[in-house]
């Protein structure tokens, strides 16, 4: 069995399954959300309390000075809300542009991702755990992507909800990533291979350092491993 584990929400993996005829079970939005997509419904999904999220914001911000945000709104329908300056990391995938900062709390969230005109994401990332304490979780999921979550939500929480459901458990896990949000399920899975661009972080935590993405690097693992 695979399953799909990534940060990003399932109206936005949602395409993506379709186009490859996928009907099982995805963990979406850095695990606060698992996803049917043979159903095409939401099985399971924890929201980010939004007045805490502003409260989250405003003590980056008092950190670091002015950032810029975007939410994605929970459920299978949830739209991306983006401030005014709030460049995507992604110009593909399809976004709201808001006006002003209150319409982003307008609905349920999933999460809050940050961006920062001069800080590095990791630079964002340190400041922001330092600054929320224990208001939210912090990650970074790629270039531009650094994110706010509910407290205790992370990849491993919503594979561990996903396996369960299988019949499976950490000792059956063969997990493949890249960048720190994924080194809670690393530390989940029997087993964690980072690509070989992967983030340091990362790596360091990775039980094996694979070749990279346009070498086929999860293909060389599962060849050497089942075939």
């Amino acid at each position: 069995r695979h399953l799909v584990v990534t940060g990003r929400p399932a109206p936005r993996v949602r395409p993506l399954l379709r186009s490859l005829g996928g009907t099982g079970l995805a963990v979406c939005g850095q695990g606060a959300q698992l996803y049917d997509a043979g159903a095409d419904r939401m099985l399971w999904s924890v929201t980010l309390d939004r007045e805490t999220a502003e409260t989250a914001l405003g003590k980056i911000e008092a950190e670091v000075g002015e950032v810029y945000a975007a939410v994605d709104q929970d459920g299978v329908d949830g739209l991306t809300l983006i401030e005014p300056e709030y460049r995507m990391p992604h110009p593909t995938l399809p976004a709201e542009r808001v006006g002003r900062r209150e319409e982003l709390w307008r609905a349920p969230i999933s999460k809050v991702l940050l961006r920062h005109p001069r800080l590095s994401d990791d630079e964002l990332a340190a400041a922001a755990r330092g600054a929320v304490g224990p208001l939210a979780s912090v990650t970074m999921s790629g270039p531009g992507t650094v994110e706010l979550q509910p407290c205790g939500i992370t990849k491993a929480t919503g594979l561990a909800l996903a396996a369960a459901r299988l019949g499976l458990g950490p000792e059956d896990a063969l997990a493949f990533g890249d960048m720190p949000n994924d080194i809670p399920m690393f530390r989940w899975a029997a087993r964690g291979v980072a690509m070989a661009g992967a983030h340091p972080e990362l790596k360091a935590v990775a039980d094996e350092v694979t070749t990279s993405n346009e070498d086929d690097g999860v293909a060389v693992v599962l060849d050497r491993l089942f075939v």
